[in-house]
């Protein structure tokens, strides 16, 4: 797409009144994952993700004219001030400056809750920072009657994108693609849904996300991608990203299961191959996760239920199945996997629709 930085700065002018909103926006769980970074959150290789729907943030915003000479800041996280999560969002409100000018003139209160563990490998930060980036195109809604559906959920999925690359995919339902191909129209500056066609068994997929390790991870994802930029292996990783988006395309337009097997695992491994081979090395796999991957197989095959895994950023496992299959995985969870969470926990979870917008009460 032919847009630039320059085409999100707002021709901003007029009178601002106090106003409120809410929304619910969900995680996402990457299938080519998005690994490396240049500029402002830019990505070195195009992801394609399924938005997830019952791991989600939920975002009131509360904004009024400043009372005093600087705006004033109040964040909440479950009903707690949190100067930690606060200060995160304080970050990305003044790194979005240029793109929300009127910001600098008003006072905000930011009261937002995680239906998930934070800072655990579910993306927090992705269904965080899309939600209030979608409180933010409220207030602009609010300012721009001419702005169109289209043109807020696409700024938005800017803007959610500087405090968090994934953060970009969260925006929309279903698939979701991030970052420019060459058999797509994507950006690298916003999310887009996923263009081509998607038979109906992924557009309900089901997703067990099985909680091995609740605390926060040992590297952050910022740090890990940091580490790619003189990994050995990183133009090779760029090159394969693409080759896996391309190889998708047939296999989500027949339904063709054993082919997203084959894809999304790869993939998986890949990313934490990445992480163990880059300088400094780290691990952030558990003994439980690799069991828990080893359960799957040895089921997998005994079963033939196309059971499949995929990871993100950490120790939990993403257990990806058709949702035909439910009452049967279910079962499996329940009977040889739950003893590898921590405290016998587990999410579960499906493709989803995308953000929803709350009542403001």
């Amino acid at each position: 797409m032919n847009l630039s930085n320059e085409s999100f700065v707002p021709n901003w002018s007029g009178s601002l009144s106090e106003g409120k909103a809410a929304w619910k926006s969900p995680s996402n769980i990457a299938l080519v994952k998005y690994w490396g970074k240049h500029g402002i959150q830019l990505p070195n290789n195009p992801s394609v993700s399924f938005t997830l729907n019952n791991c989600n943030t939920q975002t009131s915003l509360q904004w009024s004219p400043k009372a005093g000479t600087d705006s004033k800041r109040t964040f909440l996280f479950e009903g707690e001030k949190n100067p930690e999560f606060g200060q995160k969002s304080f970050s990305f409100i003044e790194k979005i400056a240029d793109y929300a000018p009127w910001l600098k003139e008003l006072d905000l209160i930011i009261d937002t809750k995680n239906t998930f563990p934070h800072s655990s490998g579910i993306a927090s930060s992705a269904s965080g920072m899309s939600a209030l980036a979608l409180g933010l195109m409220s207030i602009e809604e609010s300012l721009n009657a001419d702005l169109s559906q289209d043109e807020f959920f696409q700024k938005a999925s800017f803007l959610a994108r500087i405090g968090s690359g994934s953060a970009s995919r969260s925006l929309y339902g279903g698939l979701v693609q991030w970052g420019t191909h060459k058999e797509s129209i994507g950006s690298d500056l916003f999310g887009t849904a996923y263009e081509h066609p998607v038979h109906d068994v992924f557009k309900t997929y089901r997703d067990t996300v099985l909680l091995v390790d609740r605390g926060q991870k040992q590297v952050s994802s910022t740090v890990g991608h940091g580490l790619l930029k003189d990994h050995p292996f990183a133009d090779t990783r760029y090159q394969l990203a693409g080759k896996n988006l391309s190889a998708f395309r047939p296999v989500f337009a027949n339904g063709d299961i054993d082919g997203f097997i084959d894809i999304v695992e790869r993939e998986a491994l890949m990313l934490h191959a990445l992480m163990m081979t880059s300088n400094p090395y780290f691990i952030l796999m558990k003994p439980n996760t690799l069991a828990i991957i080893e359960q799957i197989w040895a089921y997998r095959n005994e079963s033939n239920i196309p059971v499949s895994f995929t990871l993100d950023a950490g120790a939990n496992v993403h257990l990806l199945f058709p949702s035909e299959y439910e009452q049967k995985v279910s079962e499996f969870v329940d009977s040889e996997l739950v003893g590898y969470c921590q405290n016998k926990q587990y999410i579960c979870d499906h493709v989803g629709s995308g953000p929803e917008r709350l009542n403001n009460d």
